[in-house]
């Protein structure tokens, strides 16, 4: 069933969206919903990443949370720059961040964190995982943002991912 199904729930919300965008339940509806629901996971197979295997899940709810409370600052701070401060006098930079972690379920969740987070955006990452580029909205000290990325960010996905 594994190899016919890899991914069940990918399987399964394929099928509940084609059936809410179809709006029916015609045998013929149905049909190709199963048929895009067994298709798209077969052929995607190989563009997902390695089995997660999450170690601390404590970890990862406090890195949750972390995560919302810097969304939610960032974003006011950015509206506040936006705001307040003339556009020559916003420090916009790319950083380079030196990689410890290599998982790339935890580079993934990396990406998300920094695209998510209004002021921040993922450039690149390096072919050996050893550095990530990030674009900063405003920047004053490198340094700080470096590590606030690396204690904050990546430590604990390194404890998520790779403990």
């Amino acid at each position: 069933m594994k190899r016919l199904i890899p991914s069940p729930p990918l399987s399964f919300a394929l099928f509940i969206v084609w059936l809410l965008l179809e709006q029916s339940l015609e045998t013929t509806t149905l049909v190709s919903a199963v048929i895009l629901a067994i298709a798209v996971p077969l052929i995607t197979k190989g563009l997902r990443p390695a089995a997660v295997r999450m170690r601390r899940p404590g970890v990862a709810l406090r890195l949750s949370f972390l995560v919302t409370f810097d969304m939610l600052k960032s974003a006011f701070d950015v509206a506040r720059l936006l705001l307040t401060r003339r556009t020559s006098r916003i420090g916009s930079k790319f950083v380079q961040i030196p990689l410890d972690m290599r998982d790339p379920n935890g580079l993934a969740v990396l990406a998300m964190i920094m695209c998510l987070t209004p002021g921040t955006a993922w450039g690149e990452v390096a072919f050996d995982r050893s550095t990530l580029l990030i674009h900063v909205f405003d920047l004053d000290d490198e340094a700080a943002f470096v590590a606030m990325i690396k204690q904050r960010y990546e430590r604990p996905l390194m404890e998520i991912f790779e403990s």
